[in-house]
C-alpha cells in the first residue's frame, strides 16, 4: 500500500486548513482520500481539485490547471473514466462548522506509475464545482467554482503516523 499526504495551507486570509490521506493499495486498485478541512463557508459546497504542479511558490496560482494527462474535459467523479480529467474530484460539503468530512474513492487518482499524483497538489475552490454542466467554456476547463481559497503539495507520508 502507498499512502500520501495533503497538508491545506490558506490562501490569502480564507482561513482555510486541514489534510487529506490518499491511500493506493495495488497499481490497477482505486485510491482513497480521506480527512478534514476546516475554514470553509458553512453549509456550502466546494470545488476540490487535483493539480498538475506540486509549485507552491505563488500560493495556488502556481498550482496550474487540473491534472488532465489524457486531454480530456471536466466532468464529475462518477463521469465515465473516458470523459473527465482526472483531476476532477467534485465537491466537498462544509457542515454548519465549515468543516468538511472528506472520503472520496478514486479508480482514476493513481499514487503508482506513469500518472502519479505524488508532487502534484490538490486545491479548494470557494464555490461549488458544476462538473462540466454550466453551459460555459470554462465549465469545461475548470468548473467555475471560483477562486482558490487552499492549496497544499501532495508527498509521501510518513508510514509511522499514517
Amino acid at each position: 500500500m502507498a499512502t500520501c499526504i495533503c497538508v491545506f495551507s490558506a490562501e490569502g486570509n480564507s482561513g482555510v486548513s486541514g489534510s487529506l490521506l490518499l491511500q493506493q493499495t495495488s497499481e490497477d486498485g482505486a485510491t482513497t482520500i480521506e480527512g478534514q478541512l476546516r475554514g470553509l463557508t458553512p453549509g456550502q459546497k466546494h470545488g476540490l481539485s487535483i493539480t498538475t504542479y506540486g509549485d507552491v511558490r505563488d500560493g495556488a496560482n502556481s498550482c496550474g490547471t487540473i491534472f488532465n494527462p489524457f486531454g480530456k474535459t471536466h466532468g464529475a467523479p462518477t463521469d465515465d473514466r473516458t470523459l473527465r480529467m482526472v483531476g476532477d474530484l467534485g465537491n466537498v460539503e462544509a457542515d454548519d462548522a465549515g468543516v468538511a468530512t472528506v472520503k472520496i474513492e478514486d479508480k482514476m487518482v493513481k499514487i503508482f506509475g506513469p500518472h502519479s499524483v505524488i508532487g502534484r497538489s490538490m486545491i479548494v475552490c470557494a464555490g461549488q464545482d458544476d462538473q462540466g454542466r454550466g453551459g460555459q467554456e470554462t465549465s469545461l476547463t475548470t468548473g467555475n467554482a471560483g477562486p482558490r481559497i487552499a492549496c497544499g503539495v501532495i508527498g509521501i507520508a510518513n508510514p509511522s503516523t499514517s
